[in-house]
C-alpha cells in the first residue's frame, strides 16, 4: 500500500535507512556460504576496476590493508583471483580474478538478482514503476560518493 503523504527530511532518511538496511541484510543472505561480504565486495571490485594492487583495492574498500591481506590470501586460496607482477614496482603484485573467481561473481549476483525479481513479481506495475524511479534518484543520490 503506497502513502501520499510527505514525510520530513529526517523521516524519510530514518525511513530510507532502515529499508536499504534491511533489503543489504536479505541480499547478504542470498551470497554463497563460502565467501565473507568483505570478500564478495573485493571480488566485485576487482572485477571492476582491477587488475589492483593491494593497497589500491584496501583503499577503494575503505579498510586497513592488513585486512585486504587477509582477505586477497584467502580468495586466493581458494582459486578466485590470482597475483600477477606489478610493472611499475618489481617488488608488488597486482590482484586479478580467475575464471572460477568471474564464475562464483556471476553467481551470486545471479542469485541476489533472482531473489529481488521474485518479490518485484509480486508487485503491482504501478509500485514497479515507482521502484524503478526511486533507483535512479538513489543512484543519483550516491554519485557524489565516487563509487
Amino acid at each position: 500500500m503506497l502513502t501520499t503523504s510527505s514525510p520530513s527530511v529526517p523521516e524519510l532518511a530514518s525511513r530510507l535507512r532502515l529499508a536499504i538496511t534491511r533489503t543489504a541484510r536479505r541480499l547478504r543472505q542470498q551470497s554463497d556460504p563460502a565467501l565473507s561480504p568483505t570478500q564478495a565486495a573485493a571480488l566485485a571490485t576487482i572485477e571492476r576496476a582491477g587488475p589492483l594492487t593491494p593497497s589500491e583495492l584496501a583503499r577503494i574498500e575503505r579498510v586497513q590493508r592488513p585486512t585486504i591481506s587477509r582477505v586477497t590470501a584467502r580468495l586466493g586460496q581458494a582459486g578466485l583471483l590470482e597475483r600477477l607482477p606489478d610493472e611499475r614496482d618489481g617488488r608488488g603484485a597486482r590482484l586479478r580474478l580467475t575464471p572460477e573467481g568471474r564464475r562464483t561473481l556471476r553467481g551470486l549476483r545471479s542469485r541476489k538478482t533472482a531473489f529481488l525479481a521474485e518479490r518485484l513479481e509480486r508487485l503491482d506495475p504501478e509500485e514497479r514503476a515507482i521502484l524503478a524511479q526511486a533507483s535512479e534518484v538513489l543512484e543519483r543520490l550516491l554519485e557524489d560518493e565516487g563509487e
